[in-house]
């Protein structure tokens, strides 16, 4: 089947990019520049992985994003909270809709590109604090982007059943480098170590039981 993979350049999208290569025929890969304080260290290890395939990668402009939504995930947000994912302060991490903005632009390019379906990489880690990760929600976008595209368009999400740590050992079966993925939601030189999404990522590795190639910060 002919796909076009949603790739931030994070551990998930990675793994979801080398999956659909490995189960479909790959026909594109695109990623969106929200404004969000890390987006300028995930988007190269996107670009990264595409050229290392030859697949075709679009970077798409969502500067309105920074400019109008209310997220401390965005440079024109306030700190990024520390601590677990799943705590209530990450919510404040939360991009209004972000997922069904840019699912309808990623479906729109699928249908120009001849693909019969889309690939993202929401996982049941997600769900506790994303609305628009949830399987509910997705079965929504699922619906919408079959019945308004003439290639009733599908929208494929293997990892909704799995959590981050069986991710990460997919992605070790499947030989994805790991050092090329980018996770912190600080944008430093070096991932924090401390932020919900750099403990979920040394969690996941610790489950999946492999080595983890991340540099954090000393006393991290």
């Amino acid at each position: 089947m002919k796909t076009l993979v949603l790739i931030s350049g994070g551990m998930d999208s990675v793994t979801a990019f080398h999956w659909a290569r490995q189960e479909h025929e790959v026909v594109g890969a695109v990623s969106f520049d929200y404004g969000a304080k890390h987006n300028h260290k995930e988007l190269p290890f996107a670009a990264w992985h595409c050229a290392l395939h030859g697949v075709r990668h679009d970077i798409i402009d969502l500067g309105f994003v920074n400019r109008l939504f209310s997220s401390d995930l965005l440079k024109s947000g306030g700190e990024v909270p520390e601590g677990h994912y799943t705590h209530e302060s990450m919510k404040q991490t939360v991009v209004p809709f972000r997922n069904g903005i840019m699912l309808a632009i990623a479906c729109g390019i699928a249908e120009s590109r001849e693909a019969e379906s889309l690939v993202i990489a929401a996982h049941a880690g997600d769900h506790a604090i994303y609305p628009d990760c949830r399987e509910s929600f997705m079965q929504g976008m699922a619906s919408a982007m079959r019945e308004g595209t003439y290639a009733k368009v599908e929208l494929l999400r293997p990892f909704i059943d799995l959590d981050k740590g069986g991710i990460a050992k997919l992605g070790a079966e499947l030989g994805v480098d790991y050092a090329k993925t980018w996770s912190c939601y600080k944008g430093g030189d070096v991932h924090c170590g401390k932020c919900g999404t750099c403990v979920e990522r040394i969690e996941a590795f610790q489950l999946a039981g492999i080595v983890d190639p991340t540099v954090y910060e000393a006393g991290a």
